[in-house]
């Protein structure tokens, strides 16, 4: 047999004419502890060059390699970080494939990914878009509002993702941007709950594909960060020791849910707690992954989620991210050893550990009588089932390397992910000029730019190094943020929303030696009462190249989003907030659902 093929008869577990619930029970029975620990651990592997598998511990610092985690840790989950080509990262699934068919059961690998369709950057967050469509980042799908767009985007994701074997989408992202300095935001919908509860069940709908259900050609959603990780005191981030507390001042706690409650009706069949603890509510104040009151209580029992729940990354051990020691997130619990964490963890209701690789801990447990087998097994069972709906041990173990380079950026996907950053701009402010507003722009003006490319603005302008001489400016700027240390923290933006002085009196000259149209790179509500009112066109995008740029500025595609979020008006009106309220400013800058000529 071709080992592309799948394996039929031998065991009931790869008929595939007996029912999920057979093939499970079948399968499950085979296994023994080691090979039912291994199940329990999600953690990265890294795609070697040419699409070969990464033997080397030399070549993935930090990793454990993808063969010894399938042959002798029998881990069949596991998270890509980075990527390549579309057919070396096809040939890549296979041989990691078939190194898992070759182990004594054969149990396929499920591989997920953080999300790859957009302009992110943080390594620990989302992965830039290489071969896939570049769309607009999930704010700007929001700033438009739009269910059937956004299911159409998830589609999209779905056949690139099936093409090349990616069968978990670590999205969508549903937390509500309800603190606006919290560095988490741009993977979100923006702070408005009904919103976000229209526009998840749309994504899930496109992600399983046809038919609505988990299937063979389905990409498994796994929502997070329950129950809503939003409110993050002073908006920092649990990554970090110094953001590990949620808060609900303005208790909204039952507001950052609804938008779960649409996930769990819309059919998802995975969940992921935050990392963060609750302060000052009725829970227990330890992280979400380790809390039985969220997890049991309140997911499973109250909103009745019978899928998998899976620990944010790096929960029981130390890790090493980029070369740098970070301690595990286990708030709460940092007094308890890894086994202990993990005990407790497995008794609030997770199913698996995200970024880690520890099944012996497991082992360790059950062999000594601190963990019983069979709730060992009640989380294998869940991940099993997953396995055979997504029809890994069938026709979906291997995929078609040729498919995959025709498929993954497919020309329509591109246009249509290349349309969707045009539309989703978003136009706040457009100066008259002899009673004409400024935009769209006409001609071919004398152009004078800033962090855009000269040689793509020479396309639509005439281009001048310096502003005095220039008809009109582009500036293009980033939301403003305090720059962390560690390389790893670095990647977070968060703290202040306004700009420094200097470089805020920087921009302010250009804004007064030359009409400016400022495009704002919108990742979190930015501070910017002085640009605003001296600009003399303000564009916000959530995402967008600068072609996409220039032809909504020159007429050639039209802004069609509103803001996702109300942009405050002072860093005064930011801290006196509370996390967990949305639209709280009764005089915003610009309010949510904010555009040029009012809601």
């Amino acid at each position: 047999m071709s080992p592309h093929q799948p394996a039929t008869g031998a065991h009931p577990y790869q008929d595939p004419a007996r029912t999920t619930e057979e093939r499970v029970k079948d399968l499950l029975g085979r296994m023994t502890l080691e090979e039912k620990a291994g199940q329990l651990f999600h953690t990265m592997v890294t795609i070697g060059p040419d699409g070969t598998l990464v033997d080397d511990p030399a070549q993935a610092p930090g990793q454990t390699t993808a063969p010894h985690m399938v042959t002798a840790q029998h881990m069949t989950h596991f998270n890509v970080l980075g990527a390549a080509g579309s057919r070396e990262m096809a040939l890549w699934h296979n041989r990691l494939q078939e190194m898992a068919a070759a182990t004594r059961l054969g149990i396929p690998v499920t591989l997920s990914t953080d999300p790859r369709h957009a302009f992110t950057d943080n390594p620990g967050t989302a992965m830039m878009a290489g071969p896939f469509s570049q769309w607009p980042e999930t704010l700007g799908l929001a700033a438009l509002a739009d269910a059937e767009l956004v299911r159409h985007f998830a589609d999209t994701v779905r056949r690139e993702y099936l093409a090349v074997g990616l069968r978990v989408a670590l999205h969508p992202q549903i937390d509500l941007a309800t603190e606006p300095r919290w560095s988490r935001i741009p993977g979100t919908f923006g702070e408005d709950a009904d919103l976000t509860s229209k526009l998840v069940a749309a994504y899930i709908s496109g992600l399983h594909g046809p038919g609505g259900a988990l299937g063979a050609d389905s990409v498994a959603a796994m929502v997070k960060h329950f129950p809503g990780a939003g409110p993050q005191k002073d908006g920092e981030d649990p990554h970090f020791t110094y953001g590990r507390e949620q808060v609900y001042p303005g208790g909204y706690f039952d507001y950052h849910l609804q938008p779960f409650k649409a996930a769990i009706a819309a059919g998802a069949t995975q969940m992921m707690p935050y990392y963060g603890m609750p302060v000052g509510t009725e829970h227990e104040e330890v992280g979400f992954g380790f809390n039985k009151g969220i997890i049991t209580g309140l997911l499973r029992e109250e909103l009745g989620f019978t899928g998998i729940v899976v620990a944010d990354w790096g929960l029981i051990t130390e890790s090493d991210i980029m070369g740098e020691k970070h301690p595990a997130r286990a708030w709460g619990v940092e007094h308890l050893a890894p086994a202990e964490r993990l005990l407790k963890a497995l008794h609030a209701g997770v199913d698996q550990f995200g970024g880690e690789n520890c099944p012996d801990l497991v082992v360790d447990l059950v062999r000594a009588g601190r963990l019983d087998e069979s709730r060992v097994d009640a989380s294998v069972a869940r991940l099993l089932a997953e396995k055979f709906r997504l029809g890994l041990f069938d026709d979906r173990r291997y995929v078609d390397p040729d498919q995959a380079e025709q498929t993954v950026g497919r020309p329509d996907f591109r246009a249509a992910g290349a349309m969707a950053q045009r539309r989703s701009a978003t136009l706040l402010k457009n100066t008259a000029r002899a009673e004409t507003p400024l935009l769209p722009l006409a001609g071919r003006p004398r152009l004078y730019v800033e962090n855009l490319q000269p040689d793509v603005a020479a396309d639509y302008a005439d281009i001048t190094a310096d502003p005095a001489d220039a008809d009109l400016a582009v500036l293009r700027l980033n939301t403003p943020y305090e720059p962390r240390p560690g390389l790893f923290e670095s990647f977070f933006h968060a703290g202040r929303l306004d700009f420094p002085e200097n470089d805020l009196k920087k921009i302010l000259n250009l804004l007064d030696t030359v009409p400016t149209i400022v495009v704002l790179h919108i990742e979190r509500p930015a501070v910017i009462p002085e640009i605003a009112e001296r600009c003399a066109a303000l564009l916000a995008t959530y995402g967008a190249s600068d072609e996409a740029v220039l032809d909504v500025l020159f007429g050639r595609a039209h802004p069609e989003g509103r803001l996702p979020f109300q942009l405050p008006r002072s860093m005064d009106e930011v801290e006196r907030g509370r996390p967990d309220v949305p639209q709280e400013s009764t005089d915003p800058l610009y309010p949510f659902g904010g555009t040029f000529g009012g809601q």
